[in-house]
């Protein structure tokens, strides 16, 4: 196996990349090469929709199974060999169907269909040990010896970051929010990976593509949560127990949470939230809730910590699952793209089993002292009070805005961001965004212009949010965004965030700083070029990094 798409890949040998199995997720060769097969076929499902879309015959249900089946293979989310054997048979099924409609397009409009080759041909075998030795070649280094190692980053930097375009266009379309512009973007960016390219120059600019069509994608996901939920508000959140029994909801996936809310209603459970479902409570339809109670934890990496001392069921939805323990084994439940061997999982809505788990269960036996944080300030609470952030920039009340956001994650070097928030200077205003947000939300910042210091945006899928609010101040102040006095300082750590720099690198932002770790798939010379063009620079000191924002 070779897997280098994620922050915490093994770096100890001479090629940056996870070789042995498990890798550090926990993922083991079988699974990695399924993915691997899965991510081919689905290339080839991706020649076949292009074309067919071309004709008019664009087969949207075809690309609603791409951008689930793609999701599955980010890191953390599915672990079970056996549904990848199931998604790489259902892959096949629908590439032979999306042929059959391209073939009967172009021969009704009087052309003869292409015979396709590469991914568009390949056939992967049946059952685990077929499928498994037909991935030997089919994985993230093939053409290595031809190519060379700058070619396979740049395409690995496409093919991370369409997987969090995927990511994010899945939990869009289950809310029902769709376009025809994301469903031939996601195709035609497979169309472009299976043609083996090879420009450096060309590889670079699609994937500044791939930032722009996720900018949509991150637009429709934005218009999906607040029609549906509603704007978030500034909301004061408990984050200590209260009495009576319990679940606790992971991942990111708000329709799964409001869908566990109405099915407790009246059963006397408490919900809680988890990681990166925390800014569910500044939605108005699901914070009218009583029984969603507060939020229980930290970040995805402190599950296991977490999950153990929790005395109810855990619903882990969308992503980062990570080996569950013992402990806790009997009482989680995945759901969605999630997957881990031998744990249950639920269709959407069928959330009996984790029920009754939660009522088998004790439950909190009291109500613990309570502790609270303050979340909800997107881009409507931001710019509802933006004269007045204007005027407090202008009379230099406000000297910088720190957007520290992405993901939070277990490897040495994070504690970077906290340090810098501490040491941000009482004029200066913390925005965090994502789960990064666990590393500066516990601390008081105290106000600064009669506003909070700290204003937490949300979900890393609300990244949408935190560029409307960026462009409007840049709009306001009549000058360009890299003009506000403001610094990116990112935490990445897997597939959504390749896609967010993507997205920012195509806003033409220069300047972010990015760590723990730069990703291992971009060579030194692709880092080259990303200093050159945008200024990207990875995180260091944080007081020097400080002075240097503050010029």
């Amino acid at each position: 196996m070779f897997c280098y798409q994620c922050e915490q890949t093994d770096r100890a040998g001479a090629t940056p990349g996870c070789a042995l199995s498990p890798g550090t997720c926990g993922k083991d060769e079988t699974t990695a090469a399924l993915q691997d097969l899965l991510i081919d076929v689905l290339k080839g499902v991706g020649q076949y929709a292009t074309r067919a879309r071309a004709l008019g015959a664009g087969d949207d249900d075809a690309t609603r199974f791409v951008m689930f089946a793609m999701f599955t293979t980010l890191t953390n989310v599915n672990f079970t060999a056996t549904r990848f054997v199931e998604l790489v048979e259902q892959a096949v099924a629908v590439r032979d169907r999306v042929r059959a409609a391209y073939e009967q397009a172009a021969r009704s409009a009087g052309q003869e269909p292409e015979q396709l080759t590469g991914p568009a041909a390949f056939v992967p075998g049946a059952g685990t040990d077929e499928m498994v030795a037909a991935a030997t070649d089919r994985g993230i280094l093939l053409g290595l010896p031809l190519v060379g190692p700058d070619v396979i980053g740049a395409r690995a930097l496409n093919l991370y970051g369409l997987k969090g375009v995927c990511a994010y266009a899945h939990h869009a379309e289950v809310l029902g929010h769709t376009s025809d512009e994301v469903f031939a973007g996601v195709e035609k960016a497979l169309d472009y990976l299976a043609g083996e390219p090879t420009d450096l120059d060309d590889l670079l600019a699609h994937a500044l593509g791939l930032g722009q069509l996720n900018l949509q994608v991150l637009g429709l996901l934005d218009a999906a949560h607040t029609q549906t939920y509603g704007h978030p508000v500034p909301t004061s959140v408990r984050t200590t127990p209260k009495a009576g029994k319990a679940i606790c909801v992971s991942g990111h996936d708000l329709r799964d949470l409001a869908s566990l809310l109405e099915a407790t209603a009246g059963t006397g459970i408490n919900v809680y939230t988890h990681g990166e479902v925390l800014p569910a409570h500044s939605y108005p339809e699901l914070a009218k809730h009583p029984h969603l109670v507060g939020n229980y934890g930290g970040a995805w990496q402190d599950q296991q910590t977490d999950f153990a001392a929790f005395p109810g069921a855990i619903i882990m939805t969308s992503n980062c699952i990570i080996e569950p323990q013992t402990s806790y084994r009997q009482r989680i439940f995945t759901t969605g793209p999630v997957g881990w061997p031998g744990l249950r999982h639920l269709e959407h809505g069928a959330w009996g089993p984790a029920i009754a788990a939660a009522q088998a269960l004790p439950g909190f036996a009291e109500d613990a002292p309570e502790a609270s944080i303050t979340i909800g300030f997107g881009r409507n609470a931001v710019l509802g009070v933006a004269e007045d952030v204007v005027a407090a920039v202008s009379s230099g009340a406000i000297r910088h805005f720190f957007l520290i956001g992405g993901c939070d994650g277990a490897a040495p070097g994070r504690n970077y961001y906290t340090e810098l928030a501490e040491s941000a200077p009482a004029d200066t205003a913390v925005l965090t965004l994502g789960c990064a947000k666990y590393r500066v939300n516990g601390l008081d910042l105290g106000t600064v212009a009669g506003l909070p210091r700290l204003l937490d945006i949300g979900q890393c899928n609300d990244t949408f949010s935190a560029v409307q609010i960026a462009l409007a101040l840049a709009d306001a102040f009549s000058c360009e965004v890299n003009e506000l006095p403001l610094s990116l300082v990112l935490s990445w750590f897997e597939q959504k965030a390749a896609a967010v720099l993507l997205t920012l690198l195509s806003l033409g932002i220069t300047g972010i700083r990015l760590g723990p770790t730069l990703p291992a798939f971009c060579t030194p010379a692709l880092v080259d070029v990303l200093v050159e063009k945008f200024g990207i620079a990875p995180v260091g000191d944080p007081q020097a990094d400080l002075a240097a924002a503050l010029g």
